[in-house]
């Protein structure tokens, strides 16, 4: 549920990113180095791997972030990041099932901004369980994000969604026809949310550019640019007018070492107030 908070505008422009980090732990230097390169105000962070109690979180205080994390062992985990302040958490999980423990959404209010970071469920393989719950789950993500949309404060969903929206986003559909990325029912949970009004930032700075931001490991798929576009920042009707830019930092995914996603951006120009 959100709960109410200050609303509070920079007068700067303010820096938001998302990042599948694919391990916060076996990969902190290379976290650490990106934070302190493209100094986002903002950072969400998925696929934490990390339990509670083994975040890094000295680690990116000293780094100049305040933190809150939403941690689990094995694929999930969550995490924003707020330069030079606290983000001030104001949900995390989703309603609409008892019995879900997986850590996969996290919630806070940063600026005046609400920023919901998430980590959907990836589905595979499909049909069966895996791709039910990744259903389920975005139901749920809809519903709560209907009421984020209608709140009245400027608000971003930020994460890694797993959904390929379009054939644009993908360097050959082809090859993931069988994948649940791609799967009809994906991509029409996300039309269904882009639906309620919020704004894809990167289609919407690029809308005929072919950008990815995941390159699996497997078949040199980085050396041959064949990437997927399925990492997001949705911005609601307050955030959409002040976007500024777009963008993905694309070297990362290059690094010895790297995650398989590339951090994405936007930036807002946010009034004085």
């Amino acid at each position: 549920m959100i709960r109410a908070a200050p609303l509070v505008f920079n007068a700067a422009p303010m820096k938001i990113a998302t990042f599948n980090v694919n391990g916060i732990n076996s990969r902190l230097a290379l976290v650490l180095a990106w934070l302190a390169e493209s100094r986002p105000d903002v950072a969400c962070l998925q696929e934490l791997k990390s339990p509670d109690q083994n975040f890094p979180a000295a680690a990116i205080r000293e780094a100049g972030y305040g933190v809150l994390f939403h941690g689990q062992r094995a694929w999930n985990g969550v995490a924003i990041l707020a330069r030079g302040r606290e983000p001030i958490e104001t949900g995390r999980g989703l309603d609409g099932n008892s019995e879900d423990s997986q850590s996969r959404y996290l919630e806070a209010v940063v600026g005046g901004v609400i920023v919901g970071c998430l980590y959907l469920p990836n589905g595979n393989p499909q049909p069966g369980p895996k791709f039910d719950y990744k259903l389920e789950w975005f139901e749920r993500l809809n519903a709560h994000a209907r009421l984020l949309y209608g709140c009245g404060m400027p608000a971003v969903l930020a994460g890694d969604f797993n959904v390929v929206p379009t054939d644009a986003d993908i360097y050959n559909p082809a090859s993931w026809q069988d994948d649940a990325l791609l799967q009809p029912e994906s991509r029409a949970a996300f039309a269904r949310l882009l639906k309620q009004g919020w704004t894809d930032a990167i289609r919407a700075r690029h809308p005929d550019e072919a950008i990815y931001t995941y390159w699996d490991y497997w078949r040199n798929r980085w050396p041959r640019n064949a990437g997927l576009r399925i990492d997001h920042l949705l911005l609601n009707r307050e955030l959409a007018p002040l976007l500024a830019d777009a963008n993905v930092d694309r070297e990362v995914r290059g690094r010895p070492g790297a995650s398989d996603h590339a951090p994405v951006w936007v930036e807002l120009d946010l009034p004085a107030c």
